[in-house]
């Protein structure tokens, strides 16, 4: 009798045993993979376009503007609208002592900003859009603001053409050609030029005065770097241009 009990007893462990195994695997369950979605591309925000100027025109002589007072005018400046553009900078520079100004946050096409008569200004336009930081400047035009009874004005600092600031510059037989244009607001003034050039920083003693000619050949050396400018005068009264540099490949 005692051997039956405990068969019973022992089948019955193994089957109590195998029914809680059974039951605890049959409640586990594989979570389902979640596919993540994939993130859409930024767009990409166009960079503002390029205004086109149109006053005071490029070049003019004796702008008179609106009179202040005795040594002030008021100028307007006036630009196209360029594509993708949400406000324009307006920079001003007075180019005999090459200090700027810059009049910002210009939501039209326009802007009325008062100047000191009897120079000459250089001026752009800067095209900027609120969601980039890329921004466009237009061309840059100059102008000679007239004063009241003046007789002569100054000429314009002249226009470096070649080589500009930070080219890089290959030599023909060990020279190269120093080119610029220059402008004076009186008609029938005869323009001549004093060339700065030297290995320094461009305010050295000059290599050439009385210059006819909007050009001059220099001789250079492979790998050094040139610093230059122009001096413009009409007899009366002169300008200079800033200091360009370049390098010799």
């Amino acid at each position: 009798m005692k051997l039956g009990y405990y068969f019973l007893y022992i089948l019955s462990f193994v089957i109590i045993v195998g029914c809680s195994a059974e039951d605890d695997n049959s409640g586990t369950t594989t979570p389902p993979v979640t596919q993540q979605p994939t993130p859409s591309p930024t767009p990409q925000v166009p960079a503002p376009g390029k205004s086109g100027l149109s006053a005071p025109e490029n070049n003019e002589v004796c702008y008179e503007g609106e009179e202040v007072d005795d040594t002030n005018s008021s100028v307007t400046f006036s630009w196209d609208a360029s594509s993708d553009t949400d406000s324009y900078d307006l920079q001003i520079t007075n180019q005999e002592t090459s200090q700027s100004q810059t009049e910002s946050g210009i939501t039209t096409t326009s802007k009325a900003v008062t100047l000191a008569t009897d120079v000459s200004y250089s001026w752009k336009v800067v095209s900027k859009a609120n969601d980039t930081s890329d921004t466009t400047s237009s061309h840059t035009w100059q102008f000679y603001l007239a004063g009241d009874g003046q007789e002569n004005y100054a000429p314009f600092p002249a226009t470096i053409i070649s080589p500009t600031s930070g080219a890089a510059v290959d030599a023909n037989n060990g020279n190269i050609t120093l080119s610029w244009e220059g402008n004076d607001p009186d008609e029938g003034d005869s323009l001549t030029y004093t060339i700065y050039f030297d290995e320094v920083d461009g305010l050295q003693d000059p290599i050439e005065e009385d210059v006819l000619e909007p050009s001059l050949e220099v001789s250079v050396e492979s790998g050094t770097t040139y610093y230059w400018r122009v001096k413009t005068t009409d007899g009366k009264s002169s300008s200079f241009t800033l200091v360009c540099s370049f390098i010799i490949n």
